[in-house]
């Protein structure tokens, strides 16, 4: 059997983390068992989809590197499909119409729960002999009444469904258009859906639509539900524990891998192991190996694997994300300094790229204001002999490499009988607005000489202010 697994958001606002782990998860079992990952848009609830949703969708799965063999699919598209199916069932009697209106359903309902009853449909149209002509119907799927659905799900193990448990769900609106458990029931069979992975709150759907699936001859797919993904109050991850779309991630600088790094981790585990890269994850990834219980999302873990990305990424790659946030910044990194040797001096001090966008933006344009404690404790009035020496020293220097600014600098803090640093912090700030940086001799190397002597001599010009101001 050639594996093939979907994923199939609804196009009603942003991909959402537990969506992304979704879509991981079936797009993992799939490179893992040399199938097909297929895309499908559910778009068939009008006043809640937009193209905008379909582009974040479309976006986020980019951002990812979750790439799909197949798709994206309108089910918008697909409508002459159900349509036949729909009537397929009711020539069969497999379906019916139903005429209840809202209110005899709402009374219905509340008896069932004065009772203590489940609230289901009674099945008062089923066989109808006198319908109302006045009424435009719902279709309701006729569900067996005998027997019970058995769902050997990969990650809950074996779940029994009494069919008496199970009313007869709607399957087209009165307008005609095609509920969910109808269309998802199409689409898998006709796109030959052999795994659904998907989240937990889908599973009271999953025995109405393999009864569908039946009733249609179909073989119905190998389903896997997922717990969801709680935030560290517990309850179910929403916008108030913070950033649950994926873009928004990419927005706050982390990296796509270190993202799906961590979400391949949240309800599955391989040993001790806590970094994967892409081809491990394909490797060890097994939809049995995830956990029956709902994870916890933690951003500090989060966090810290981003900062391990950052660090050990190929400075190319690295540069690749942070061109996009330099722009953020208003800034042309290809006006400046190659942004892969930023990304070397910068990796060991940014947990974000927007982190490391900001702390880098020295490298490239000339910055209105000092930090006010790292100007009041290095551009004092002892600094200006200092400054004035490593200026001279540095306008005289030819070859503008690290390793000859370092002795510059070095030979200036002798000629003086100081330490480096009494050399090396004032001229920082200068460089830099603030007392960090990369090394001296790579800050300068990657400012510039023309932007590193004008620097100096505004610092200078702000310790004379000073000195005057006293």
């Amino acid at each position: 059997m050639t594996i093939r697994t979907r994923f199939a958001p609804s196009p009603t606002g942003y991909l959402h983390i537990g969506g992304a782990r979704t879509a991981l998860f079936s797009w993992l079992y799939a490179r893992k068992h040399g199938g097909s990952f297929i895309l499908r848009i559910e778009d068939t609830d009008l006043e809640r989809s937009s193209a905008e949703s379909v582009n974040a969708i479309l976006e986020g799965m980019t951002w990812l590197g979750l790439e799909y063999d197949e798709g994206p699919f309108s089910q918008m598209e697909r409508m002459e499909r159900y349509q036949e199916v729909i009537q397929q069932l009711l020539d069969e009697g497999k379906a019916y119409r139903c005429y209840c209106s809202r209110e005899r359903l709402e009374m219905l309902r509340a008896k069932q729960m004065a009772r203590k009853e489940k609230p289901r449909y009674d099945g008062c149209c089923r066989d109808i002999a006198d319908p109302p002509s006045d009424v435009p119907p719902v279709i309701r799927f006729r569900n067996p009444e005998e027997g019970s659905v058995v769902v050997d799900d990969l990650v809950r193990g074996r779940i029994i469904f009494n069919n008496r448990e199970l009313d007869d769900l709607i399957i087209a609106r009165s307008d005609g258009t095609p509920t969910y458990n109808l269309t998802v029931v199409v689409d898998d069979h006709d796109m030959g859906i052999t795994h659904v992975i998907r989240g937990d709150d889908h599973l009271n759907n999953t025995p109405r639509q393999i009864n569908i699936l039946s009733a249609l001859g179909a073989r119905p797919p190998i389903y896997s539900h997922v717990p969801m993904i709680l935030g560290e109050d517990g309850a179910r991850l929403s916008k108030r524990h913070g950033a649950v779309s994926v873009m928004q991630y990419h927005h706050d600088g982390y990296l796509p891998e270190a993202l799906l790094n961590y979400l391949v981790r949240l309800g599955w585990s391989h040993g001790d192991q806590e970094i994967f890269s892409i081809d491990e994850m394909i490797k060890y990834f097994d939809i049995k190996d995830v956990n029956h219980s709902a994870s916890t999302f933690n951003a500090g873990k989060l966090l810290w694997l981003n900062q391990h990305y950052i660090k050990t990424s190929s400075p190319a790659h690295i540069a690749h994300h942070l061109s996009w946030h330099m722009g953020r910044l208003d800034i042309d990194p290809a006006e400046g300094p190659p942004l892969e040797e930023v990304v070397k001096a910068q990796q060991e001090r940014a947990k974000t790229l927007v982190e490391m966008a900001e702390i880098s933006a020295f490298f490239y344009r000339d910055f209105e204001h000092y930090e006010e404690t790292a100007a009041r404790k290095h551009l004092r009035p002892v600094a200006a002999e200092p400054l004035s020496k490593v200026r001279e020293a540095l306008e005289a220097v030819d070859e503008w490499i690290p390793e000859v600014l370092h002795q510059a600098v070095l030979e200036v803090a002798e000629a003086l009988d100081i330490k480096m640093g009494k050399v090396a912090q004032p001229l920082r700030v200068a460089l830099c607005g603030r007392a960090a940086s990369p090394g001296i001799d790579v800050t300068l190397h990657l400012v510039g000489k023309a932007a590193a002597l004008r620097r100096i001599d505004k610092a200078l010009a702000y310790i004379q202010a000073r000195a005057d101001a006293a």
